[in-house]
């Protein structure tokens, strides 16, 4: 029996695509998955009257800024935060017991929150200190949430915050 001699067709590797193809073949199965969860969406909302194919976002107010303020006479850190503290309380208002209300007023800690600009460690520093100056002259506050609830106006905030500023600057924080 004669015997057929055959090459072994060897299994050749797919040919290696450069980027453009790779984000060409990407972007095609995006939009493959793009078109099937819009048919998605509309099988499932068909029976909803005014349902919109492609949901609007509603734009979000940004958050409003405290109006621009004379210099701080503050140049150490802490110090200047907290005179800026001081600052958003008196154009937000004044919270009592929230963090902050629907009309936009702030505890203290809030103030110094958003003041701070995302420095979490200053903000810190500024919590400790206030929270010491405030048990400096109400031994029985346990905290500054607290201490600020039994607060009846503004007014004690916004001095405790300027004699909290003074003593930061003063010890050079």
């Amino acid at each position: 029996m004669p015997t057929a001699a055959r090459a072994l067709a060897r299994p050749q590797a797919p040919p290696r695509l450069d980027l453009d193809a790779r984000l060409a073949l990407a972007d095609a199965a995006m939009s493959v998955r793009l078109d099937q969860a819009a048919v998605a969406f509309e099988v499932n909302t068909a029976h909803l009257p005014g349902a919109d194919p492609v949901p609007h976002i509603a734009e979000t107010a940004p958050v409003p800024l405290a109006p621009a303020a004379a210099p701080s006479p503050y140049r150490t850190p802490i110090a200047d935060l907290l005179h800026r503290a001081r600052q958003r309380i008196e154009a937000d208002g004044w919270c009592r017991d929230a963090v902050f209300d629907e009309s936009g007023a702030v505890c203290p800690i809030r103030a110094i929150r958003v003041e701070a600009h995302g420095d979490r460690r200053l903000a810190d520093d500024a919590c400790v200190l206030l929270l010491d100056r405030i048990q400096a002259d109400f031994t029985w506050a346990e905290t500054i949430p607290s201490w600020n609830a039994a607060q009846t106006s503004a007014a004690p905030v916004l001095l405790t915050l300027d004699r909290a500023a003074h003593h930061a600057r003063t010890h050079n924080q």
